[in-house]
């Protein structure tokens, strides 16, 4: 693969910790860089991601979507010889969890009247 068509990519975590640089092919997909991350996650995180649904990725600024590849998400000055592209990691845990955990919470609570109109 020649040279040009790599790209070296550093992960910024939540603390401000740090995962790569690795280098990439511009044909590897967003997908592929959040399987990435969530396999080499560093251990005694308090936030965790369980699957790469869960972890979005931000680059100029911008949302990355898992069916873009590299190459389409670079932004013109990301082309700086030599440089190392910068991609924010934020983690979103599922909806469904945080609903089913809601209506748990809320089960147990019964509002009773008790006033007397007289």
């Amino acid at each position: 693969m020649p040279e040009e068509d790599m790209v070296d990519i550093k992960f910024r975590l939540y603390d401000g910790s740090d995962i790569g640089p690795f280098r990439y092919s511009s044909a590897a997909t967003v997908d592929m860089l959040k399987q990435r991350i969530v396999s080499d996650w560093p251990k005694g995180k308090t936030v965790l991601p369980k699957s790469a649904n869960e972890v979005k990725l931000i680059s100029s600024g911008k949302i990355l979507e898992n069916n873009k590849n590299i190459g389409q998400c670079k932004a013109p000055f990301g082309d700086i010889a030599g440089g190392v592209i910068i991609m924010h990691v934020v983690v979103q845990p599922s909806l469904a969890k945080s609903k089913a955990e809601k209506k748990i919470d809320d089960s147990p609570k019964k509002v009773v009247c008790s006033c007397s109109i007289l």
